[in-house]
Protein backbone atom coordinates (compact mmCIF):
# COMPACT_ATOMS: atom_id res chain seq x y z
CA UNK A 1 0.00 0.00 0.00
CA UNK A 2 1.11 3.53 -0.87
CA UNK A 3 0.73 6.29 1.54
CA UNK A 4 -0.05 9.15 0.21
CA UNK A 5 -0.40 12.99 1.25
CA UNK A 6 -4.00 14.29 2.42
CA UNK A 7 -5.27 10.92 3.35
CA UNK A 8 -5.86 9.19 6.69
CA UNK A 9 -5.57 5.50 7.15
CA UNK A 10 -7.25 2.73 9.39
CA UNK A 11 -4.09 0.81 11.14
CA UNK A 12 -1.46 0.77 13.60
CA UNK A 13 1.24 2.97 12.75
CA UNK A 14 4.12 0.59 13.81
CA UNK A 15 3.10 -0.81 10.84
CA UNK A 16 2.32 1.97 8.34
CA UNK A 17 5.31 3.87 8.81
CA UNK A 18 7.70 2.24 7.51
CA UNK A 19 5.42 2.46 4.25
CA UNK A 20 6.26 6.09 4.15
CA UNK A 21 9.21 7.06 1.96
CA UNK A 22 12.48 8.54 3.30
CA UNK A 23 12.67 12.06 3.89
CA UNK A 24 9.10 12.80 2.85
CA UNK A 25 7.53 14.61 5.76
CA UNK A 26 8.00 18.03 6.64
CA UNK A 27 6.53 17.57 10.11
CA UNK A 28 5.38 15.44 12.78
CA UNK A 29 2.75 16.54 15.39
CA UNK A 30 1.74 13.93 17.71
CA UNK A 31 -0.03 13.19 21.15
CA UNK A 32 1.05 9.01 21.73
CA UNK A 33 -0.14 6.71 24.28
CA UNK A 34 0.75 7.91 27.60
CA UNK A 35 1.25 4.41 29.12
CA UNK A 36 -1.05 5.23 32.23
CA UNK A 37 -4.09 3.28 33.46
CA UNK A 38 -6.28 5.65 31.43
CA UNK A 39 -9.67 5.34 31.92
CA UNK A 40 -11.35 6.62 28.38
CA UNK A 41 -15.06 7.28 29.82
CA UNK A 42 -14.13 8.31 32.94
CA UNK A 43 -16.09 11.74 33.80
CA UNK A 44 -13.15 13.95 33.92
CA UNK A 45 -13.65 17.82 33.46
CA UNK A 46 -16.95 17.93 33.81
CA UNK A 47 -17.42 16.02 30.81
CA UNK A 48 -20.48 13.10 30.36
CA UNK A 49 -18.75 9.55 30.07
CA UNK A 50 -21.52 8.32 27.43
CA UNK A 51 -20.27 11.24 25.08
CA UNK A 52 -16.43 9.61 24.75
CA UNK A 53 -15.74 7.38 22.28
CA UNK A 54 -14.37 4.00 23.31
CA UNK A 55 -11.99 1.40 22.26
CA UNK A 56 -8.52 4.32 23.45
CA UNK A 57 -5.71 1.95 22.65
CA UNK A 58 -2.98 1.89 25.40
CA UNK A 59 0.61 0.37 25.94
CA UNK A 60 2.08 -1.51 28.85
CA UNK A 61 4.29 -0.02 30.97
CA UNK A 62 7.03 -2.19 30.34
CA UNK A 63 6.57 -2.11 27.06
CA UNK A 64 6.65 2.05 26.29
CA UNK A 65 10.13 2.22 25.88
CA UNK A 66 10.85 -0.06 22.66
CA UNK A 67 7.17 1.44 21.55
CA UNK A 68 8.46 5.05 21.53
CA UNK A 69 11.71 3.98 20.23
CA UNK A 70 10.25 1.99 17.25
CA UNK A 71 7.94 5.13 16.27
CA UNK A 72 10.56 7.86 16.94
CA UNK A 73 13.17 5.92 14.51
CA UNK A 74 10.65 5.90 11.73
CA UNK A 75 10.27 9.53 12.61
CA UNK A 76 13.44 10.25 11.94
CA UNK A 77 13.91 8.28 9.18
CA UNK A 78 10.94 9.70 6.96
CA UNK A 79 11.21 13.28 8.33
CA UNK A 80 13.16 15.47 5.46
CA UNK A 81 16.38 17.41 6.63
CA UNK A 82 14.36 20.46 7.53
CA UNK A 83 11.98 18.77 9.65
CA UNK A 84 10.98 19.17 12.86
CA UNK A 85 8.66 17.35 15.54
CA UNK A 86 6.57 17.83 18.12
CA UNK A 87 5.52 14.90 20.58
CA UNK A 88 2.93 15.79 23.47
CA UNK A 89 3.42 14.22 26.96
CA UNK A 90 2.34 13.59 30.42
CA UNK A 91 4.92 13.59 33.17
CA UNK A 92 4.67 10.06 34.11
CA UNK A 93 7.11 8.09 31.75
CA UNK A 94 8.56 11.64 30.11
CA UNK A 95 11.77 9.49 30.87
CA UNK A 96 11.03 7.11 28.45
CA UNK A 97 10.47 9.13 25.40
CA UNK A 98 13.78 11.67 26.01
CA UNK A 99 15.62 8.73 26.13
CA UNK A 100 14.01 7.31 22.92
CA UNK A 101 14.15 10.64 21.46
CA UNK A 102 18.06 11.15 22.04
CA UNK A 103 18.61 6.96 21.07
CA UNK A 104 16.20 7.57 17.45
CA UNK A 105 19.16 10.80 16.63
CA UNK A 106 16.81 14.00 17.42
CA UNK A 107 17.98 16.96 18.54
CA UNK A 108 15.59 18.29 21.71
CA UNK A 109 15.34 22.08 20.73
CA UNK A 110 12.79 23.16 22.88
CA UNK A 111 11.23 21.60 25.82
CA UNK A 112 7.72 23.28 25.97
CA UNK A 113 5.05 23.34 28.42
CA UNK A 114 1.59 23.38 27.45
CA UNK A 115 -0.11 24.90 30.29
CA UNK A 116 -4.10 24.37 30.63
CA UNK A 117 -6.64 25.54 32.78
CA UNK A 118 -7.28 22.97 35.37
CA UNK A 119 -6.61 19.48 36.19
CA UNK A 120 -8.24 16.58 37.23
CA UNK A 121 -8.86 17.12 41.20
CA UNK A 122 -6.50 15.47 43.46
CA UNK A 123 -6.64 15.02 47.83
CA UNK A 124 -3.15 14.29 48.64
CA UNK A 125 -0.80 16.02 45.89
CA UNK A 126 -0.38 18.71 43.60
CA UNK A 127 -2.94 19.11 40.50
CA UNK A 128 -1.47 18.08 36.93
CA UNK A 129 -2.53 20.83 34.88
CA UNK A 130 -0.07 21.06 32.26
CA UNK A 131 1.63 18.49 29.44
CA UNK A 132 5.33 18.37 28.31
CA UNK A 133 5.78 18.91 24.34
CA UNK A 134 8.98 18.30 22.83
CA UNK A 135 10.45 20.03 20.04
CA UNK A 136 13.02 17.75 18.17
CA UNK A 137 14.80 18.27 14.87
CA UNK A 138 17.39 16.20 12.63
CA UNK A 139 19.43 18.78 11.73
CA UNK A 140 20.62 21.71 13.86
CA UNK A 141 21.31 23.96 10.50
CA UNK A 142 18.74 23.18 8.07
CA UNK A 143 15.50 23.24 10.81
CA UNK A 144 12.35 25.64 9.70
CA UNK A 145 11.28 28.13 12.25
CA UNK A 146 8.99 30.84 11.41
CA UNK A 147 8.81 33.15 14.06
CA UNK A 148 5.19 34.35 14.17
CA UNK A 149 5.33 35.76 17.26
CA UNK A 150 7.84 38.41 18.63
CA UNK A 151 8.68 36.88 21.65
CA UNK A 152 8.02 33.35 21.36
CA UNK A 153 8.25 31.64 24.91
CA UNK A 154 8.66 27.77 25.95
CA UNK A 155 5.16 28.30 28.00
CA UNK A 156 2.02 28.03 26.28
CA UNK A 157 -1.27 28.62 28.03
CA UNK A 158 -4.09 27.92 25.76
CA UNK A 159 -7.76 26.11 27.22
CA UNK A 160 -9.00 22.80 26.60
CA UNK A 161 -11.48 22.68 23.91
CA UNK A 162 -14.67 21.22 25.63
CA UNK A 163 -17.08 19.52 23.50
CA UNK A 164 -20.37 20.27 25.50
CA UNK A 165 -22.97 17.77 24.79
CA UNK A 166 -21.15 16.79 21.57
CA UNK A 167 -19.60 12.54 21.03
CA UNK A 168 -16.03 12.86 21.36
CA UNK A 169 -12.36 10.70 21.65
CA UNK A 170 -11.33 10.97 25.36
CA UNK A 171 -8.39 12.66 24.63
CA UNK A 172 -7.75 15.94 21.98
CA UNK A 173 -5.52 18.65 21.32
CA UNK A 174 -7.06 22.14 21.05
CA UNK A 175 -6.76 23.35 17.29
CA UNK A 176 -5.26 26.75 19.01
CA UNK A 177 -2.33 24.64 20.01
CA UNK A 178 -1.78 22.47 16.70
CA UNK A 179 -1.86 25.58 14.69
CA UNK A 180 0.61 27.01 16.53
CA UNK A 181 2.94 24.03 15.85
CA UNK A 182 2.18 24.15 12.48
CA UNK A 183 2.61 27.82 11.60
CA UNK A 184 6.17 28.12 13.87
CA UNK A 185 7.56 24.72 11.53
CA UNK A 186 6.28 24.32 8.26
CA UNK A 187 5.18 26.15 4.89
CA UNK A 188 2.22 26.18 2.90
CA UNK A 189 2.18 22.91 0.78
CA UNK A 190 4.34 21.31 3.67
CA UNK A 191 3.33 17.59 4.60
CA UNK A 192 2.48 17.26 7.81
CA UNK A 193 1.94 13.66 10.00
CA UNK A 194 0.00 12.11 12.67
CA UNK A 195 0.98 8.71 13.18
CA UNK A 196 -1.58 8.85 16.16
CA UNK A 197 -4.57 10.95 14.97
CA UNK A 198 -6.73 10.50 17.54
CA UNK A 199 -9.49 13.05 16.90
CA UNK A 200 -7.69 14.06 13.83
CA UNK A 201 -7.00 17.25 15.31
CA UNK A 202 -4.07 17.16 13.17
CA UNK A 203 -5.64 16.90 9.54
CA UNK A 204 -8.13 19.72 10.44
CA UNK A 205 -5.71 22.02 10.95
CA UNK A 206 -3.24 21.48 8.41
CA UNK A 207 -5.97 21.44 5.93
CA UNK A 208 -7.14 24.64 7.19
CA UNK A 209 -3.60 26.31 6.85
CA UNK A 210 -3.28 25.01 3.58
CA UNK A 211 -0.90 22.10 4.53
CA UNK A 212 -0.68 18.55 3.02
CA UNK A 213 -1.31 15.41 5.59
CA UNK A 214 -1.31 12.03 6.70
CA UNK A 215 -2.75 10.41 9.63
CA UNK A 216 -2.62 6.79 11.10
CA UNK A 217 -5.27 5.34 13.77
CA UNK A 218 -5.44 2.55 15.14
CA UNK A 219 -9.09 2.57 16.69
CA UNK A 220 -11.76 2.12 14.11
CA UNK A 221 -14.29 4.25 16.03
CA UNK A 222 -11.93 7.25 16.10
CA UNK A 223 -10.57 7.01 12.20
CA UNK A 224 -14.32 7.40 11.55
CA UNK A 225 -14.78 10.35 13.73
CA UNK A 226 -11.50 11.95 11.85
CA UNK A 227 -12.31 11.23 8.51
CA UNK A 228 -15.81 12.92 9.20
CA UNK A 229 -14.17 16.14 11.06
CA UNK A 230 -12.30 16.57 8.19
CA UNK A 231 -14.69 15.97 5.48
CA UNK A 232 -17.16 18.72 7.68
CA UNK A 233 -13.59 20.84 7.14
CA UNK A 234 -13.17 20.59 3.64
CA UNK A 235 -16.86 21.61 3.31
CA UNK A 236 -16.43 24.63 4.96
CA UNK A 237 -13.34 25.76 3.37
CA UNK A 238 -14.91 25.33 0.27
CA UNK A 239 -17.92 27.75 1.15
CA UNK A 240 -15.64 30.10 2.24
CA UNK A 241 -13.92 30.25 -1.16
CA UNK A 242 -17.43 30.65 -3.13
CA UNK A 243 -18.16 33.50 -0.66
CA UNK A 244 -15.14 35.10 -1.52
CA UNK A 245 -15.83 34.66 -5.36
Amino acid sequence: MEIKPNNIYLGDSLELMPKITDESIDLIITDPPFAIDFKAQRSNYNRKGTYVLEGYNEIPREEYYEFSLKWLKESFRILKETGSIYVVSGWTNLKDILNAFEEAGFHLLNHIIWKYQFGVYTKRKFVTSHYHILLGIKNIRKYKFNKIEHYPEDVWIIKREYWTGKIKTPTKLPEKLVEKMILYSSDPGDVVLDPFLGSGTTAVVAKKLNRQYIGFEIVPEYYEFALNRIKMASKSLLHAENTLK
